[in-house]
């Protein structure tokens, strides 16, 4: 048993080449191998929002506070709440964050595959991201 106490990994800022806008990434976990999954507690400021991205077996997102926006390629935006439980399929192109007025925070759940658990692509526009 490992476990992580609240405050005992520092808060992170989400790097400009994968996030548009002020994010924070705490307490990020990883079960060691042989298991897979990994996560984090990620809060989007107004307006803040991922890149284009994708995983390779899938995304969960469980929305634990504020109000957000996800997409997945080719359709249209769609505003989440918290309760809310989003799973995007693997490979899914997709993006998610707060909406221009009101910050979000989701737990995330991802797997590795390979060590890899984001394909990274293309920022989201403001022109996109406004709809």
């Amino acid at each position: 048993m490992d476990i992580k106490r609240t405050g005992s990994q520092p808060t992170r800022y989400g790097p400009a080449d994968t996030f548009t806008g002020t994010v924070f990434i705490d307490s990020p976990f990883e079960a060691p191998d042989p298991a897979r999954v990994g996560g984090a507690r990620v809060t989007f400021e107004p307006g803040a929002r991922t890149a284009w991205h994708s995983h390779p077996l899938g995304q969960t997102l469980i929305v634990t506070s504020g109000f957000g926006r996800v997409q997945r390629w080719g359709e249209p935006i769609q505003e989440i709440r918290p309760g809310d439980v989003i799973w995007f399929e693997p490979g899914e192109k997709h993006w998610h964050g707060a909406t221009p007025t009101t910050a979000l925070t989701h737990i995330a759940i991802t797997e590795r595959l390979d060590g890899k658990t984001t394909n990274w692509m293309e920022q989201v526009s403001e022109e996109h991201y406004q709809g």
